[in-house]
């Protein structure tokens, strides 16, 4: 099964430089939907089998755009939802304080803000990965539109590690509009096959 997978496009919150997490009502920017556009074109030609999104309104969004293309209704689930972020939502990245994890625990599983940890998110993204392989063929292509951090996450799983794993070197940004596609392999839950991303940066 071929995974394509969408970061949506910038946000009014984005611009804002706050904190979003799952707060559920933050639009598209004008750019934001032009890079929606450019994510729609580039991937056009494929055929999908199925669009997943975020429940989010600013994945929503970007999926809305990009169905456009194809003849399929948006699925939404709250399994590709960012990382809840509790009370530092909304915040300002000016506003943040910086904080140490507690001694002894990773940083992967510190729940800041009362939120979710990136231990919780890969927990409902072994799910979602567990649902697909129930749902889908080998040979089908499933186009996924999510968050930065969530993303991170998955494509940690599909590489074949966990929460702890994240490549923050490659992935220190994940560009709003990028599209980065994974093979998943039957039958070994959380190993994929790694494949190039199948967009350019989005500026």
């Amino acid at each position: 099964m071929i995974l394509h997978l969408l970061r949506h496009g910038q946000s009014v919150w984005n611009v804002e430089e706050r904190v979003q997490g799952q707060t559920h009502h933050v639009p598209l920017t004008g750019t934001g939907v032009r890079q929606a556009e450019e994510a729609r074109d580039r991937l056009a030609g494929l055929p999908l089998a199925a669009i997943l999104s975020s429940d989010q309104v600013r994945a929503r969004q970007t999926a809305d755009v990009v169905a456009a293309a194809h003849a399929l209704q948006v699925r939404e689930t709250v399994l590709l939802r960012e990382q809840g972020l509790g009370s530092l939502e909304g915040k300002h990245y000016g506003e943040l304080e910086e904080e140490a994890p507690p001694e002894g625990v990773h940083v992967s599983e510190v729940r800041w803000g009362g939120g979710e940890s990136l231990s919780d998110v890969a927990a409902r993204l072994r799910i979602l990965v567990a649902g697909l392989r129930a749902e889908f063929a080998d040979s089908d292509q499933v186009l996924l539109v999510s968050h930065g951090d969530t993303l991170r996450v998955l494509v940690a799983i599909l590489d074949g590690g966990g929460h702890r794993d994240v490549d923050w070197v490659t992935y220190i940004t994940w560009p709003n509009g990028h599209v980065e596609t994974r093979a998943l392999d039957a039958g070994e839950p959380g190993r994929a096959g790694r494949s190039e991303g199948t967009a350019e940066p989005a500026h």
